[in-house]
């Protein structure tokens, strides 16, 4: 017997939907409702749900995704080819602070067990993290992490890890060119993360552009924070380069194996949302329900961190209207000019954002993707907007301008503070970062089935109907509580997946 027809329409406006089925749906299938398909479609892709004239709107989300390039009768496979990409927001006329949501009640008594910092920070994780001012150094580094994981974090169990902040700047760069200043503070608020506990170390080479006390805290001096340079003329030979290290770095395991986690309140997570291969079901199923607990975490006082600007810019009056006030709604826009201007410069556009592997899941174009991505970001009032690299400074919902590369993302979120990520995807990917722990959220329970060892939570369920967008939303609040506590590991973590820092670098190279 054949599977019964699931179409899922998102609006009342929308005039087309999407097909829920595992396998797709066959021509000929009758869909609730009595609409016949006149083509076999695809899981996840849309299907025109009445007739759509040469021109007309096609809408999902209850907004216009793009224009039919050629008629699309009843039924049909809506596909990329015949959406024509609709001009993106207009920023002049954008409103601002004028859709204010309600205060969502206090959500009270939730806690976690934390590493407290100095500074009143919490992070997640107590690990080492020995920073690099430049690549010549990273070859070095690696190999003195690895002898530190085998000869001396055995004897320190309190500490994590040892990660080595390795990154392909600091010369060869126009380092006090104006665009410098976003990979550099970046890799100054990366040493600062919570998760590393304050025990900051420099590694430098010497000769470099970036020279290693640029990476230290404003006001801070190389007693406090202490610097090697593997130019010294005190090295004789690469053994003696690799002893300094190793006993500069056990004076911070010592310090970092002395804390111990305690139970603090919600308020003091800082958690990074992300999308990466996002397919049609991400502003259906995952997203939605991550941003159900962005908001449970807001109203206990936690902050929210949401980013890529691409993939917010299309679904930027979305957001202008939720912003706290005036000044964030105007940088909420200084930051799309911004972007928008940067890829002009570099002769793109911005539907290149949209990968291969969205199209194959359902997505049309960048409208359809941003209209997606946005949900994540919950219904609380966004408080601040962070410039790349800007260290997190208001609780609450907060949007950090990224790229949308996953990895540039990870890397800027975790200089902004991060403790912990929540990262949806529908495609799938094996992402994880070394610093901060990464939840895993499916959009498709066979991507959850296939990849079981990989996904950390099925969001598919809602699809079917077998959970519903609070439930998940609740599932990931309390995973994230239990992870933030040690409790459980991510299967990130549990495999020990983690992909390199990569800074954005919008600067010029010499």
């Amino acid at each position: 017997m054949p599977p019964k027809p699931i179409l899922i329409r998102v609006h009342p406006d929308d005039n087309v939907a999407i097909v829920a089925n595992e396998d797709g749906l066959p021509a000929g299938a009758i869909c609730p409702g009595g609409l016949t398909l006149r083509d076999h479609i695809p899981q996840g892709h849309k299907v025109a749900l009445r007739e759509i004239p040469e021109g007309a709107s096609i809408t999902r989300y209850g907004a216009t995704i793009g224009y039919a390039a050629r008629p699309i009768a009843a039924g049909s496979w809506v596909q990329e080819s015949l959406v024509i990409l609709p001009k993106p927001p207009v920023m002049a006329s954008l409103p601002i602070a004028t859709r204010l949501p309600a205060p969502l009640p206090p959500l009270e008594g939730y806690a976690f067990q934390g590493f407290r910092n100095a500074d009143g920070t919490v992070g997640t994780k107590n690990v080492l993290g020995i920073s690099t001012s430049v690549q010549c150094v990273a070859g070095v580094v690696d190999f003195v992490v690895a002898r530190i994981k085998a000869e001396l974090l055995p004897r320190y169990p309190n500490v994590d890890d040892v990660i080595g902040l390795n990154h392909s700047y600091g010369c060869g760069v126009a380092i006090d060119a104006p665009a410098a200043i976003v990979p550099i503070r970046t890799l100054r608020n990366l040493a600062l993360n919570p998760n590393l506990g304050g025990a900051l170390m420099v590694i430098g080479l010497g000769c470099e552009k970036l020279q290693p006390e640029r990476l230290l805290p404003d006001g801070a001096a190389g007693a406090d924070f202490p610097i090697l340079r593997l130019q010294d003329e005190r090295f004789q030979g690469f053994g003696e380069m690799v002893s300094a290290i190793m006993e500069m770095a056990e004076k911070r395991l010592r310090e970092l194996d002395r804390r111990r986690r305690e139970t603090c309140p919600a308020s003091d997570l800082v958690v990074g949302l992300q999308c990466g291969g996002s397919d049609a079901f991400s502003g259906v199923t995952a997203n939605p329900a991550v941003g159900f607990a962005a908001d449970l975490l807001v109203r206990a006082g936690a902050t929210v961190m949401f980013s890529e600007v691409t993939e917010v810019r299309d679904a930027i009056h979305l957001l202008t209207p939720r912003a706290a006030d005036e000044e964030v709604g105007r940088a909420l826009i200084r930051e799309m000019q911004w972007y928008d201007q940067y890829l002009e410069r570099g002769g793109a556009d911005r539907s290149a954002n949209t990968t291969p592997g969205n199209k194959t899941g359902g997505l049309a174009n960048i409208v359809e993707k941003a209209l997606g991505s946005v949900v994540k970001s919950g219904s609380t009032p966004i408080v601040d907007v962070l410039s790349p690299g800007e260290k997190v400074r208001r609780k609450g919902l907060v949007f950090a301008a990224t790229p949308a590369s996953d990895f540039i993302c990870g890397t800027l979120q975790l200089a902004s503070g991060i403790t912990l990520q929540v990262f949806t995807t529908g495609r799938g990917t094996p992402y994880g970062l070394a610093m901060a722990p990464v939840v895993k959220v499916a959009t498709r329970s066979a991507l959850s089935r296939r990849w079981h060892d990989l996904i950390d939570v099925d969001a598919g369920q809602i699809a079917t109907g077998a959970a519903t967008i609070e439930q998940v939303g609740w599932e990931i609040f309390h995973l994230i509580l239990e992870v933030s506590s040690g409790r459980k590991k991510t299967w990130a973590d549990q495999w020990g997946l983690q992909n390199a820092l990569t800074l954005f670098n919008p600067g010029p190279v010499t």
